[in-house]
C-alpha cells in the first residue's frame, strides 16, 4: 500500500501563488507514476499534472501549462506543485494520486490511478 498526504492548500486571490506538496509512504515503489487531479462542486475530477519518479518527466493539462510546474524531492517521495498566476477557474479540491506503472496514454485517466490522497482545497478569489 502506499499513502499519500497533501498539503499546502489555501485561499489566495487571482494572480497569486500557491504550493501543494504530495508525501508518499508505505510501499513507495509501487507509486511510480504520481499526478494531481482536481474537483471542483458538481464537476468530474480533472487531470492537472502527472510526474514519473524515476525519470522526472512531466506532463500537464493545457489548461495549466506554463502556470504549474510538479517537480519531486531528491527521495523522489514527495511531489510539490508549485500553481503560479492563478485563476477563479483553478478554484477546486487537490488531490494526489499515484500508481505503480501507468501507460502514457492513460496517465490523464483518474482510473488508472490506485492510490489517491484525501485532497486539499485551493480556493482563488477574483
Amino acid at each position: 500500500q502506499v499513502q499519500l498526504a497533501e498539503s499546502g492548500g489555501g485561499l489566495v486571490q487571482a494572480g497569486g501563488s500557491l504550493s501543494l506538496s504530495c508525501a508518499a509512504s508505505g510501499q513507495t515503489d509501487r507509486g511510480d507514476t504520481m499526478a494531481w487531479f482536481r474537483q471542483a462542486p458538481g464537476k468530474e475530477r480533472d487531470f492537472v499534472a502527472a510526474l514519473f519518479r524515476n525519470t522526472g518527466r512531466t506532463y500537464y493539462a493545457d489548461s495549466v501549462k506554463g502556470r504549474f510546474t510538479f517537480s519531486r524531492d531528491n527521495a523522489r517521495t514527495t511531489g510539490f506543485l508549485q500553481m503560479s498566476n492563478l485563476e477563479p477557474e483553478d478554484t477546486a479540491v487537490y488531490f494526489c494520486a499515484a500508481s505503480k506503472t501507468i501507460i502514457l496514454g492513460r496517465i490523464r485517466s483518474p482510473e488508472a490511478y490506485n492510490y489517491w490522497g484525501q485532497g486539499t482545497q485551493v480556493t482563488v478569489s477574483s
